[in-house]
């Protein structure tokens, strides 16, 4: 039977929840080939999501991670009765402790996870949809739990529907700059600050070809992630920290999605870069999408140019650039890192949703949601924090 044909079968019971849902029906696809058409088609601007969740993004993550660690494709669409797409939730299935979880592409690499909805449907959406939309992954598939983390509560200007699901607090929180359109730059970034960043940026001015600059091409594309595979690894065992970006497939990843252009202009994964001619000396990464930029990764020299703080002259020419081209938010990734607070001055609130469609899944639901509150715990009480960092590092030695 082809993937369509196993779809186009609806169970009698969908009847009950269609008629009080605009959601008549929904498919759950295993191949990003039968869904590319309907997820670019809801990734338009004009729609809603986050650049996350994006399919040269996503599609590029499963194909590279994914797969390779046994990710199967599970991508919800909910219609309405003439089956326009109202929603895509882009899911992968796996198997493991006897628990079949559908949680969102992009594992660690997201900061943000969202559904990419119909922006009419998100705007007037009731929790009578979000029951449907449950119920119909349940009527459709085999998965025992949701597992539906680091959600934002709204983004741009409509609050996220997956709020009306049962949801706590995410684990971290993500530091969050808010920029007014036609305030002064030290609005953004106060007077005595930027006075600091220019006076350590003189030493960096003094080198032959200093510049900073968003990479374009291929060539420059290439060039610099090559200096960033180099240094990075280099900067993690600095901080006893294991190399995320050695595992399976990442590295793939992350340059495909650099690679990869966009049809509104960019990249999937944006680069920029403070430079000199012997040497690159700062970069930063992130999507954007013409509202927002969020980071993903940054590393910088191990060179003596590491002195003069390039991370923070760098960061301050990111929120510049885009603030300069109409930009309301930027964020740093998820984390509490001190250096983020020096731009970042609120949070985005982040919200996790686990969803029991099993017996099973409730006894895996109800764990996944302790752990979860219990990371919150220790994240936000300094004490416990301090005490799992000293573990850590007395697990690191001994190990």
């Amino acid at each position: 039977m082809t993937m369509a044909a196993a779809i186009e079968s609806q169970p009698a019971g969908a009847q009950a929840w269609s008629k009080a849902s605009r959601i008549a029906s929904v498919d759950i696809l295993h191949d990003l080939v039968h869904a590319e058409a309907i997820w670019r088609g809801l990734e338009d601007r004009q729609q809603f999501s986050t650049p996350y969740q994006r399919f040269d993004f996503l599609g590029s993550w499963q194909r590279r991670v994914g797969a390779r660690e046994g990710l199967i494709p599970f991508i919800v669409i909910a219609y309405d009765a003439e089956r326009r797409p109202l929603l895509l939730l882009p899911l992968t299935l796996t198997h493991r402790h006897g628990v079949r979880t559908a949680c969102f592409m992009g594992g660690k690499h997201a900061t943000y996870n969202m559904a990419l909805w119909d922006r009419d449907f998100a705007a007037d959406a009731t929790a009578v949809d979000l029951d449907a939309l449950v119920s119909g992954i349940r009527q459709r598939s085999e998965a025992d739990v949701l597992a539906l983390d680091q959600q934002p509560l709204r983004w741009r200007d409509l609050p996220n529907p997956m709020a009306l699901l049962p949801n706590q607090a995410s684990v971290n929180d993500c530091p969050l700059m808010t920029i007014v359109p036609d305030e002064p730059p030290t609005a953004r970034i106060s007077n005595s600050f930027r006075r600091r960043l220019k006076g350590k940026e003189r030493k960096l001015q003094a080198l032959p070809g200093y510049r900073y600059g968003v990479a374009q091409t291929d060539h420059e594309i290439e060039r610099l992630l090559e200096a960033f595979f180099r240094i990075k690894p280099l900067r993690m065992a600095e901080q006893k920290l294991p190399n995320v970006f050695a595992e399976p497939g990442v590295e793939d990843f992350i340059r495909d999605a650099c690679l990869t252009p966009l049809a509104s202009g960019g990249h999937a994964i944006d680069i920029h870069a403070l430079e000199c001619d012997d040497e690159v000396i700062a970069l930063f990464a992130g999507v954007a999408d013409g509202h927002r930029f969020s980071m993903m990764f940054n590393t910088y020299t191990m060179s003596d140019n590491s002195r003069y703080s390039p991370g923070l002259i760098l960061m301050r020419d990111i929120v510049d650039h885009y603030a300069e081209r109409g930009y309301r938010a930027l964020d740093l990734g998820i984390g509490s890192d001190d250096y983020k607070r020096l731009f970042c001055k609120s949070d985005e609130p982040i919200f996790d949703c686990f969803i029991p469609l099993s017996l099973r899944g409730k006894v895996a639901a109800t764990a996944m949601s302790g752990i979860n509150r219990a990371k919150h715990l220790v994240k936000h009480n300094p004490a416990l924090f301090q005490l799992a960092q000293k573990l850590r590092s007395a697990l690191h030695r001994t190990s």
